[in-house]
């Protein structure tokens, strides 16, 4: 990732549209960031068009489908009634609009490779592991190779749209027979993909009034529904007719393994880039914290280091924020909770990690709180923010989950704010 994606663009550059912000990854994707496989996405002006609009529909055999689609210039969404009966719909190409396809195909159509990864101890949630199957991918993922597409209008105000399922190197979108697809009442088709495409806007401004709305399902039409009994259940939800498939700045997007945060240029003026990011773990650093115990000086290594713990990193108690170095009083053989020192509360003692995916934080402010338990530190609009908010996991459930690790939350708040020692001297 580059600081340039928060910063001013160059002006030989088109202007930075949008961002997406894949959750659940710390700045970076396990093996690295590399071409389409990475942790956050820059979505610019196409040098051309590439956009589509539903044009012409055509009632034909099934048998025959695969000869009707042979155009393959032609984009086109097949909607199989019957072994007998299919419904196909021809797309035309659309000079306002560029469309931006996201899936776990490595396909040269896809423009954001995802994939979800193998849970770990800490994790309970899946992530992006990204392109060629690298970083513990799991053997059946439940992200759609051609999970689904945005519409982002090319002139102002640049509005965005979501759609289920992307289409194929053929350029077409396959309906089965066994995939949840309706006609609607203008006489027009519609369906659903098999794990759904699950959208949230936020309820207020996500920057200044952060608080989660409502989970639903979009369809491949772009139409918003109430979310299924099961994430593959055949009958859809009930039409929210007064709700849109229009992207906004905090609108998170789920393809059941992989969840992606929606950022625009506003919001992101709000957020710090990544060299103030690093100012503010020098600004932590040069207060220079004391361990109560150790009475040795702590300092959050370099945002670099975000897996090697070093032996200057600050420890907390996530049940009371108590900062320490790390440190052996009240040791456990079984590695369970431990008492803090300071005021004798008992529970996970983990090391503290700055956030360093700039693109998840709600502003600017100073790192002075930890999502409990897996120690990340961000500002306390983040924590609060964040919190709040249930994000998917697997098909029915809904835990509120830190944005840089996935880790489900815990204890009352799910966040805790630091209390830091100073010198002495």
């Amino acid at each position: 990732r580059t600081a340039s994606m928060y910063t001013l663009i160059p002006s030989r550059l088109p202007v930075l549209k949008y961002l997406f912000v894949f959750c659940r990854h710390n700045g970076s994707l396990a093996n690295g960031d590399k071409g389409r496989r990475r942790s956050r996405l820059a979505l610019y002006k196409r040098p051309k068009a590439n956009g589509v609009k539903p044009d012409v529909i055509h009632n034909v055999s099934t048998p025959l489908v695969s000869k009707a689609l042979s155009n393959k210039s032609q984009h086109s969404i097949s909607y199989t009634l019957s072994r007998s009966h299919s419904v196909i719909v021809e797309y035309t190409h659309d000079t306002n609009t560029d469309m931006f396809q996201i899936g776990r195909s490595t396909e040269s159509m896809i423009d954001f490779v995802v994939t979800d990864t193998a849970g770990n101890g800490s994790s309970q949630g899946g992530g992006a592991a990204g392109e060629g199957g690298g970083g513990g991918q799991s053997a059946q993922s439940t992200i759609s190779r051609y999970a689904c597409r945005i519409m982002c209008e090319r002139s102002a105000p640049y509005t965005a749209r979501i759609y289920a399922a992307g289409f194929d190197s053929s350029k077409n979108i396959f309906l089965g027979e066994r995939a949840a697809k309706w006609r609607t009442s203008d006489g027009l088709m519609d369906g659903l993909t098999t794990n759904g495409v699950l959208v949230m806007h936020p309820a207020g401004e996500f920057v200044s009034e952060p608080a989660p709305g409502v989970w639903r399902e979009i369809s491949v039409c772009g139409n918003v529904f109430a979310l299924r009994e099961t994430r593959s259940a055949q009958q859809r939800g009930k039409l929210v007719d007064n709700e849109s498939n229009t992207l906004q700045d905090g609108s998170l997007i789920d393809l059941c393994g992989a969840t992606l945060l929606w950022r625009t240029p506003a919001g992101l003026r709000h957020t710090p880039t990544l060299k103030q990011l690093e100012s503010l773990r020098q600004e932590l650093n040069a207060a220079r914290p004391q361990c109560p115990v150790g009475f040795n000086t702590l300092a959050f290594p370099s945002l670099a280091q975000r897996d090697i713990v070093d032996k200057k990193q600050p420890w907390v108690y996530v049940n009371c924020g108590h900062v320490h170095g790390y440190h052996n009083w009240g040791y456990r053989k079984d590695k369970g909770p431990r008492e803090c020192p300071m005021c004798r509360q008992v529970g996970p003692y983990v090391p503290l990690w700055l956030g360093c995916e700039g693109g998840l934080y709600l502003d600017a402010g100073p790192p002075t709180h930890a999502f409990c338990p897996c120690g990340h530190v961000c500002s306390e609009k983040t924590v609060v923010g964040w919190s709040q908010i249930p994000l998917p996991h697997g098909t029915h459930a809904f835990h509120a989950a830190c944005p840089f690790c996935g880790t489900w939350l815990t204890g009352e708040q799910g966040h805790i704010k630091l209390i830091f020692q100073g010198p002495v001297d």
